[in-house]
């Protein structure tokens, strides 16, 4: 890929992303990770996996419009036009679709090709640690969901059951403690695996110190 292209993939991709979570900010650390361990993998197309990496988020501000989307498929959708616009073989167009199509972490689409792999593994790596406690919280706060909820007796919930309103300690449960057994990578396992003792310590403190009586026992003690 020459520079000229990268400028014209990287450009439209800057003109798409809105999201403060899922910035440009974003798009380049998941390049970049994705570049770092594709260093282990000659048989990677590198265009492919650029052009992946740059545009895997395009579809996000569909998804917010209209919550029944997925922004992978979308995304994908887009990314596969706009290449062919840039007079992108067929093939590659594809390719760079399936990879988009099939990053994202709530789908049982799962990728196939080293490609989507390294872009899925470089793209949850990003949700990983303090990169990922942090991510989550400005999101949340985006959308407007809290950090915890309590239940109609005014007990803490601590997001383990489906049921529960959606927060920040459900989205640990659901999500971020979760994606440590979904890397495809030898190279991003170790990496998370580095990560995942933060991310566990930091639920368990904030848990103790929201763990405040509940507020039907504080009623209790009020005359």
């Amino acid at each position: 890929m020459n520079r000229g292209t990268y400028q014209k993939i990287e450009e439209y991709m800057l003109q798409m992303m809105k999201d403060s979570a899922h910035d440009s900010l974003h798009i380049y650390r998941v390049l970049y990770q994705a570049l770092a361990i594709a260093e282990s993998y000659s048989e990677i197309n590198r265009d492919v996996l650029i052009a992946s990496c740059l545009l895997h988020d395009i579809g996000r501000t569909a998804q917010f419009r209209d919550p029944s989307l997925c922004h992978a498929v979308e995304g994908g959708k887009m990314a596969y036009c706009f290449m062919k616009k840039l007079g992108w073989e067929e093939k590659l167009c594809v390719h760079i679709q399936d990879c988009i199509t099939t990053h994202r972490f709530r789908t049982d689409n799962q990728p196939k090709t080293l490609e989507a792999k390294i872009l899925f593994d470089a793209d949850k790596l990003d949700i990983t640690g303090a990169l990922g406690i942090a991510r989550s919280l400005v999101y949340e706060g985006e959308i407007g969901e809290p950090l915890y909820t309590t239940d109609e007796n005014g007990r803490i919930q601590d997001g383990r059951s489906s049921r529960e309103p959606d927060s920040f300690l459900k989205e640990y449960h659901f999500k971020l403690i979760r994606c440590y057994d979904t890397f495809y990578t030898k190279e991003a396992k170790l990496i998370a695996q580095k990560r995942k003792k933060l991310t566990e310590a930091f639920y368990n403190e904030l848990m103790e110190e929201i763990s405040l009586p509940d507020v039907g026992g504080l009623l209790k003690l009020i005359p």
